[in-house]
């Protein structure tokens, strides 16, 4: 049974993404639209970072960065983020982004996967970045220090502004226009944690970036149109990481085409986030349900005034209809969710009003669905099946990896999401399951197959299986490992932890635990029984939360 969206369509322009923003006929705004949301005297205007992406389009020729070739950022939150974006997907070249806590191996991997030519870094992490470079032989001479501050060389590493062209030439500089083209024009590669090991790249064209937006705005401003110039009036608070998907869509592109201002943050800390809102009377919040819970459960929420938060939009995991509940009713806000992922862009399906059941929405326009049971066959109302999705925000597929692509959209454009759904006769989605192995930490998503992997490399480990468990309402990994003989009675649960973690970004650290086992199940091909490694780490939630008993684990958020 084929799935429709019941909006109407929206018209997709094929053009490249620079010409879209900033169409010839129309003037280019003046006013701040990012703002530090520590020092607010410093900002930037659309029309700035107009005259920054000409000027990063004539370096990156200077550079000899050639279209299509991926320039990968590694930093936190700044108010440059969005013009190095900008720059680089409208210059067509593509955006590749990694996590700031990533460590040196993660960032090897992503540099050579990406076969980066570039690397923009914030100057905390020049040194992994150096180190990272020398292992795939990216040069020096391709790495720039990246920060809202000018930086002084370190090791050889200048700023990034010294590869920039001058005002002057970027005056003069035209960029590449794009018609049809633009659907197979190469904007940015995000990555996505896969089952089957690391993390691969997900290629988004021009077109599914425009469609994307397209599609966010028909549902979110329905009834504002932007091609007669009509306003919407929002106060936004960029903390949503920019190497995720989710934080480019809004915090850069959203903002952009509706001229919203954002402040930004550069990290988030639960105080200052409160005190941002208050200060800056923020209208609407984007968020991911973990800071919902900080938001209800924390003390120091009733500290601060939040009374101009008008709206809340979570997306990045699962929001249950009692935490909803329990945020609108204690903020008196509209809160609604979202359903998306790396591979569709960002956004897929959308609430536009709450509701009393875990639903996360209709399709949003141009999006056609099926639900597929396990045996293949589609399904229709009422019944579980998983999403297959279709549109024009639909990624090109992954990054050098044929196979990958191959098992996840099918020669008529079906991406296979691997996220299990029931479907009303309103067309109201509700998910219920994950069919991939993926686990979501902090809505960041984590690969078991990733950790396993990594846990094999220790000496004393025979074997292991990696699941999430649930704590206290949020999910971590959980390991169960078969040591070797020569390890059991010296090698404890906690010494595997902090092995992994040492390894690891903090968001895939063990902090379900670890446990012991005699044998990792497993079926006659040697695959993992991960059904039996799931129900073990069900049987173990009240254990592990009685050993627990929630010890800071909410302060680690």
């Amino acid at each position: 049974m084929l799935f429709r969206s019941p909006h109407p369509d929206v018209v997709v322009p094929k053009l490249g993404l620079l010409t879209w923003l900033f169409p010839q006929d129309e003037p280019v705004s003046e006013s701040p639209i990012w703002i530090d949301a520590v020092n607010p005297s410093k900002s930037i205007s659309p029309a700035e970072l107009l005259m920054w992406a000409k000027r990063i389009g004539v370096g990156l020729n200077q550079l000899g960065v050639q279209p299509g070739e991926i320039v990968l950022i590694y930093t936190p939150n700044h108010m440059f983020v969005p013009v190095a974006y900008v720059g680089i997907v409208g210059n067509t070249r593509a955006f590749s982004a990694i996590n700031p806590v990533s460590t040196v191996n993660e960032v090897v991997h992503q540099l050579k996967d990406s076969q980066a030519k570039a690397l923009l870094v914030h100057p905390n992490m020049v040194k992994n970045a150096i180190l990272a470079a020398e292992e795939v032989g990216l040069p020096k001479r391709s790495i720039f220090q990246f920060d809202d501050e000018y930086c002084e060389e370190v090791d050889g590493i200048k700023d990034w502004t010294t590869m920039l062209g001058n005002p002057q030439e970027a005056k003069t500089m035209q960029w590449k226009k794009l018609g049809t083209e633009s659907t197979t024009t190469l904007a940015t590669v995000n990555y996505s944690s896969g089952t089957t090991g690391l993390p691969k790249g997900v290629r988004i064209s021009h077109f599914n970036l425009i469609a994307n937006v397209l599609q966010s705005i028909a549902c979110l401003w329905p009834h504002a149109d932007i091609n007669r110039g009509q306003v919407v009036q929002e106060r936004w608070l960029g903390f949503v990481p920019f190497y995720h998907a989710y934080g480019q869509m809004f915090t850069t592109l959203l903002a952009l085409k509706m001229n919203f201002t954002v402040y930004i943050m550069k990290q988030f800390v639960f105080a200052d986030y409160l005190q941002h809102i208050q200060d800056y009377k923020i209208s609407h919040l984007q968020v991911v349900p973990p800071i919902l819970v900080m938001m209800i459960k924390r003390p120091e929420t009733a500290r601060y005034n939040l009374k101009s938060v008008q709206g809340i939009f979570s997306a990045a995991a699962p929001l249950s209809s009692k935490l909803q509940s329990l945020v609108a009713e204690k903020f008196k806000v509209d809160i609604v969710q979202g359903w998306g992922m790396t591979e569709i862009t960002c956004g897929g399906i959308l609430q536009q009003e709450r509701d009393d059941a875990d639903i996360v929405g209709q399709l949003l326009p141009n999006h056609e669905c099926k639900l597929v049971d396990d045996g293949g066959n589609e399904v229709g109302y009422d019944t579980p099946g998983e999403i297959y999705i279709r549109g024009p925000n639909i990624c090109m597929g992954y990054f050098n990896n044929e196979q990958a692509t191959k098992d996840t959209i099918t020669e008529d454009g079906w991406l296979k999401t691997g996220d299990i759904a029931i479907v009303d006769k309103r067309g109201f989605f509700q998910i219920v399951d994950r069919k991939k192995e993926l686990i979501k930490v902090n809505a960041l998503q984590v690969a078991p197959a990733e950790l396993e992997a990594m846990l094999l490399e220790h000496n004393d480990i025979e074997d292991a299986a990696v699941t999430g468990i649930k704590l206290f309402d949020e999910e971590w990994p959980r390991a169960y490992v078969q040591l070797r003989d020569q390890a059991k009675g010296r090698v404890t649960p906690r010494d595997i932890q902090d092995w992994l973690a040492a390894r690891k970004a903090k968001h895939k650290h063990l902090v379900g635990g670890v446990m012991f086992v005699d044998e990792v199940p497993k079926l006659a091909s040697g695959k993992i029984q991960r059904k039996v490694v799931r129900e073990w780490a069900k049987r173990d939630i009240f254990a592990v939360e009685k050993e627990l008993n929630g010890r800071s684990l909410h302060a680690k958020l």
